[in-house]
């Protein structure tokens, strides 16, 4: 007898013989082959464990810490935020999580807070919060230094604000108080400053920016998404940290993802405020229905409490000490890798990080910083590309975390390895006209199946695993962040087009 073969969900036969149009099997699959299914889908993604990956992934080290992170998950895996009344164990672990939070970044243990599914769902609550708070006439401003992270650009297109952004310092890539006070008007509804931002790892001067947003009336966030949770304790092991909390006046919320040096697994973020009514502000009801009672903390309604738990568990399992010395680990690591890439020729970092957060820039035009990244992905690392912005070069960007303690060394050696090989090869060959054919192009009248061939012109080939990006890249850096937008977009359709 012939084992059974298993149903391949594109040719799974419906009622009556005919395809499911879905490609779903109308037998259910066997749960071994669904999993030996899933291996394969992930055999092309990055590793999330390792310190080969320096972005995207935040890794402790040590596997204990996140193989119980992932037991809590599953253990809350299918209780529903979405009624705290139902499910009284969100509110004891969101009460607990939310306090530990308030505790080191300048509130207490009467502190109101949210916990979201991320930097940019806290940030949405805190853009509505401030909003709401101060209405003006016309359109609401947001005012932000360059270098803050697009999140409140999406919060203030979603909430019909308008985000208004300052240059920052060319040198030290930090914000300008005196631009930041010269663009508030009567419509300012909020002022943003960041601990550290993300592109170069640096902290605002939080303590200028907030006193002057209070002086004329305004909240003041911070943005401590990606530093909230490493800054703290690496003040707490000596390293002078500038202000930047609940505790500095005028600062009204701040922001902390506790899925990056946290450690938690993703969504796991915080969005602290200064007072209760600001945080009631950020709540949303709705009793305009004749269904169920509509009350949310957060922009999503159901959501799994699998991300709280896990949360709560990574704070609890690592405590106070191990966020010391992850902080000091990784902080350290950031410093040996700073000094390093003064040795690699044609390389330099741009600013003085605060935190664990390095931007790596070529000083040679001879070296192109996207094609050492390409370089790296043959090796079997991942560097982060960032795109050059008002003055501001192109350069890789480099998250360490605790597991970068025993991995800077091989990560130089990529590194120069990479750089030796891109400056041999040269900058990427970017066909004559075409970012002026690109910034002309009438998008409007161009299908995904005619990007996806003007893709392939490129060199970009979206089913070959994982493209040279050098080319498309240095394409991107020369065209204005309007048309980077549009192109953006489009790939991102292409990528997730059914025609494919």
């Amino acid at each position: 007898m012939q084992p059974e073969t298993p149903l391949r969900p594109d040719s799974a036969p419906a009622p009556g013989g005919v395809p499911d149009p879905g490609g779903l099997p109308e037998v259910g699959r066997p749960p071994a082959e669904l999993l030996a299914e899933l291996a394969r889908h992930r055999a092309g993604d990055l590793p999330v464990r390792g310190g080969r990956v320096t972005a995207y992934v935040y890794d402790t080290g040590r596997a204990e810490v996140h193989d119980l992170a992932a037991r809590a998950y599953q253990e809350l895996l299918e209780v529903n935020c979405l009624d705290p009344t139902a499910f009284p164990s969100i509110v004891a672990l969101e009460r607990q999580v939310v306090a530990a939070v308030a505790g080191r970044l300048g509130g207490g243990a009467d502190t109101p807070g949210i916990f979201t599914a991320g930097g940019t769902e806290s940030i949405m609550l805190a853009v509505k919060a401030a909003r709401d708070a101060r209405p003006v006439d016309g359109r609401a401003r947001i005012v932000l230094p360059a270098s803050a992270h697009p999140a409140f650009h999406k919060a203030a297109h979603y909430l019909g604000m308008e985000a208004v952004a300052v240059p920052v310092d060319p040198e030290t890539f930090r914000a300008d108080p005196a631009a930041t006070r010269a663009a508030l008007t009567p419509r300012t509804v909020l002022v943003v400053a960041s601990a550290p931002s993300y592109p170069h790892g640096v902290i605002d001067p939080v303590e200028e920016i907030a006193a002057l947003a209070a002086e004329a009336g305004v909240p003041c966030h911070v943005d401590a998404c990606v530093g909230g949770w490493v800054l703290p304790w690496l003040r707490e092991g000596g390293r002078d940290v500038p202000p930047f909390d609940l505790s500095v006046p005028g600062v009204t919320s701040l922001s902390c993802d506790l899925h990056k040096y946290g450690y938690a697994p993703k969504g796991a973020s915080v969005v602290l405020f200064a007072d209760e009514a600001a945080r009631r502000r950020a709540y949303f009801a709705s009793a305009g229905w004749p269904g169920y009672t509509v009350i949310n903390a957060t922009v999503q309604s159901s959501r799994s409490a699998g991300p709280l738990a896990a949360a709560w568990a990574t704070l609890n399992a690592l405590g106070a000490r191990g966020y010391r010395d992850l902080a000091a680990e990784a902080m350290g690591a950031a410093e040996r890798l700073a000094a390093g890439v003064a040795d690699i020729p044609g390389l330099r970092v741009l600013g003085a990080p605060d935190a664990p957060l390095v931007a790596v820039a070529s000083s040679d035009p001879g070296l192109d910083v996207f094609t050492v990244a390409d370089e790296a992905r043959t090796r079997g690392w991942f560097f982060q590309p960032q795109l050059s912005f008002q003055g501001i070069p192109a350069n890789l960007h480099f998250t360490l975390t605790g597991v970068s303690r025993d991995r800077v060394e091989p990560l130089l050696a990529a590194l120069a390895e990479s750089a030796a090989a891109a400056r041999r090869s040269g900058p990427p060959d970017v066909p004559e006209g075409l970012a002026d054919a690109l910034a002309g192009l009438d998008l409007d009248g161009l299908d995904d199946a005619g990007f996806a061939g003007l893709l392939g012109t490129v060199g970009v080939d979206l089913d070959g695993g994982a493209p040279e990006m050098a080319v498309v890249n240095a394409v991107l850096d020369v065209l204005p962040p309007e048309t980077r937008e549009r192109l953006l977009i489009r790939f991102l359709a292409v990528l997730y087009s059914p025609h494919r």
